[in-house]
């Protein structure tokens, strides 16, 4: 289970950084041609950009501190760092979405676009490969994030679609005024912050799930109870509770077994649950296997 952790580790590290260095490379290059191609939509999609590369050290930051191993102020480990992060990585992308979307909505507002020049090529082809870069980013991230069970790997990942869905709200405002609708550039920096805090919303919702020992799905609930139905020596189960902590679950079991079998035979029968379903299920930080004594008939064999 530790080498399992520290490989974990080693790939949300290596996913992390390559985003750093991507991201930063991207930024400088919108933000130049932004400017330089005076567009106004692509200077907020560049400092969206900015905001991936801030939160992904945070992202960072959370995944190490949720690695480390238990001790004697959090005994039950560190997980939900990893979902702190993510809260603190929602607020980022909450606070980021507000500000382009007032910037944009404020413009168009004022109504004045005497003073805004048509967005040179450069811009468009800034948000082309954008859109592609970033929707690599996420299919890659994520696939590493659904790998290692990483929630706040998994909001970063999203953080890039939602890069990528902001860089097309770009192309569609920088064509739209190379074209003569000069509104339609502001209109753009408004519709991205529309992704950017629906996204911010999303994860700030998954992370407090996992901090309120949320119960686990009725599928995955229903694939326990096979494996505990399993065993023979099993008469019913009793009561079955999951919850999560972080990325990883708890799960406390009661089951009933022959009344008549020794207190030592009852307990080699629920450390073999036990057992199989920490092998079986490996995002089992721990469970508790319990057994109750039955009146009915068992088919442990004698």
């Amino acid at each position: 289970m530790e080498k399992e952790k520290n490989e974990n580790l080693k790939t949300a590290m290596k996913v992390s950084v390559l985003t750093v260095i991507i991201n930063s490379i991207l930024t400088a290059f919108k933000l130049f041609a932004g400017i330089f191609a005076g567009s106004y939509a692509m200077i907020s999609d560049a400092v969206h950009s900015a905001s991936d590369v801030f939160s992904t050290f945070i992202v960072m930051i959370g995944i190490k501190i949720s690695g480390k191993r238990s001790d004697a102020n959090h005994q039950y480990g560190h997980e939900r760092f990893e979902c702190i992060a993510a809260v603190i990585l929602a607020a980022l992308l909450f606070a980021t979405g507000i500000g382009i979307g007032y910037s944009g909505i404020s413009k168009l507002i004022i109504g004045d676009y005497s003073s805004l020049s048509v967005p040179g090529i450069l811009a468009l082809v800034a948000a082309v490969v954008s859109i592609a870069v970033k929707e690599i980013m996420f299919w890659y991230t994520r696939k590493a994030a659904k790998t290692i069970k990483s929630g706040a790997l998994l909001a970063d990942a999203w953080h890039h679609r939602s890069d990528a869905l902001s860089s097309i709200g770009s192309l569609i405002g920088i064509a739209g005024a190379r074209l003569g609708f000069m509104p339609l550039d502001m209109i753009a920096s408004a519709v991205i912050s529309i992704f950017v805090i629906k996204t911010a919303v999303s994860i700030f919702w998954d992370a407090v799930k996992k901090m309120t020992d949320e119960a686990c799905s009725d599928e995955f609930v229903e694939r326990i109870k096979a494996v505990i139905n399993g065993h023979t020596a099993v008469i019913n189960i009793d009561s079955l509770k999951t919850r999560k902590f972080g990325e990883r679950i708890y799960a406390d079991v009661e089951i009933s077994i022959n009344a008549e079998l020794s207190f030592v035979e009852a307990h080699d029968i629920a450390t073999a649950v036990h057992d199989d379903l920490e092998k079986t299920f490996p995002e089992l930080k721990h469970c508790t296997v319990h057994a109750n004594p039955s009146a009915a008939v068992s088919e442990t064999p004698q």
